[in-house]
């Protein structure tokens, strides 16, 4: 990995790719229902990334995929990959949305790089987000689906 790249992977390590930070399409914090829900969390922070942008090291074959068309904003469908070893999410792929892939920050194993180029400079579903959480200062606000590439 050079300072101009750099890799991700699941918890248990057994998936693990490498990307160039110049090809990063923009970076994103989501509030939505189903990015609570699929990271049980508050809220996932995510990153862009072009299909062909990805260099997959190691685990490929570890990833399993799920979708579903019930989704919150769109009903585009959301298909998810994880590793099927410890069941860690990489990225969520919208039918909306073709060739685009959204990694998670927390998967990137630089944290220097979340607090840095991966410092979500969108937060969408601003209405659903918790009370006590006041968003990110600086960041662009959608009270929906942000529109990117708008």
């Amino acid at each position: 990995m050079s300072s101009k790249t750099a890799t991700a992977s699941c918890f248990c390590g057994a998936v693990k790719y490498e990307f160039a930070l110049k090809d990063i399409k923009d970076t994103h914090l989501c509030n939505c229902s189903d990015c609570r829900k699929i990271s049980a969390s508050m809220f996932a922070t995510n990153f862009c990334l072009l299909d062909d942008e990805i260099t997959w090291l190691s685990g490929k074959d570890k990833l399993t995929r799920w979708g579903q068309s019930a989704t919150i904003a769109s009903g585009n469908t959301m298909t998810n990959s994880f590793c099927r070893v410890c069941g860690t999410i990489l990225n969520r792929q919208s039918s909306g949305f073709p060739g685009a892939n959204f990694l998670r920050v927390g998967t990137v194993d630089d944290i220097k790089l979340h607090d840095e180029i991966l410092k979500p400079g969108v937060e969408q579903f601003t209405t659903t987000r918790v009370a006590w959480y006041h968003g990110i200062d600086g960041a662009k606000k959608a009270e929906g689906q942000f529109p990117f590439g708008k």
